[in-house]
Parts: C-alpha cells; structure tokens; sequence
C-alpha cells in the first residue's frame, strides 16, 4: 500500500479528509489560533464532546465528532510549550503525532490532516518542529494499515517551505 505525505497551504477547516488534528490545551477548552478556529468552525456539539472527555495530558490524543467541519473527526492533541528544549519537548511533541495516528488507525479512518503543533503561542522552534512532524509521521505510517494519506496544513508560507523543504518537495 503506497502512503502518501503532503505539504498543504491553507485552512485546516476547510479540508475534507476523515479526521483533522487540533493543537488542543490540556483542559480541551477551546483556545486561540487553530484550536479556536476549530471549535468556531465545528460549532458546539465538538466542545459538548471536550467537556465529557474533560481533559487530556501533553503528548497524548482525544478524538471527537467533528460537528460541522468537512472532517468526520477531530483528533485532539496536547503539544509542549516550549522551554528552551531541556523538559522533553521533542519527545512530547513526536507523541503527539505518533498518537493522533495510532488513534485515527484505531477509528480506521485513512486521511489526516496536522496543523503545525506548538508553533504559534507554545513557542515551539518552527524547523525543528516540523522535523519531528515529517520523521514522526513518517516512521508511525510504516506499521499503520488503514491511515493512507497524511497532510501536513500550514497556514502560512514560512511553515509551508519549511514542511516542503523537510519531505524533498522542494
């Protein structure tokens, strides 16, 4: 099975894949950049979801319906703040995309879309962050059977040469 990885300039609302992929806090309150925009789009049955999940740890994925979005789901996931690099952020932000595709494999759902995690207000490094998103996704996809096609959704052109220069698309 040929799996493929893409680099995507655009609105990670407005894509239509099986699942999209929150930058979420750990109270799964909402918040600001991609997290609010989510939720605002998706409208209330998402945050209903949230709440009875209540919350969940750095590094870790929650999954919820995906309300109004073109995606049948929202995958949840808590990246690091970043703290100069010394309190396992690398290791937290690589789990974050390991478990957001394990749990899409276990819903079975074959096309899904990342944001860039921890970059905006958690301060994450942009390059080193998106080398821990391609080299994560691409190690975590060899031993999935259902996930297929993962996109990589930048909102801006900085984070999209820096996704296209990590996958050789340049």
């Amino acid at each position: 099975m040929n799996k493929k990885i893409q680099v995507i300039k655009g609105d990670i609302t407005e894509i239509q894949v099986d699942a999209i992929v929150n930058a979420a806090n750990e109270q799964l309150a909402g918040g600001g950049g991609v997290d609010g925009a989510i939720h605002r789009a998706g409208g209330p049955t998402i945050m209903a979801e949230c709440r009875e999940i209540g919350s969940c740890p750095t590094g870790q994925a929650v999954i919820t319906n995906g309300g109004k979005l073109p995606a049948n789901k929202v995958i949840h996931t808590v990246g690091p703040v970043w703290n100069g690099g010394n309190k396992n952020e690398a290791e937290l932000l690589a789990s974050c995309y390991q478990q957001s595709l394990l749990l899409a494999e276990e819903y079975q759902l074959k096309r899904v879309a990342f944001p860039n995690i921890s970059t905006g207000v958690y301060g994450y490094p942009k390059k080193e962050a998106a080398r821990i998103a391609v080299q994560t996704v691409e190690e975590t996809l060899r031993n999935l059977n259902d996930v297929e096609e993962v996109y990589f959704v930048c909102f801006d052109e900085e984070n999209e040469s820096i996704y296209k220069e990590w996958l050789g698309h340049n």
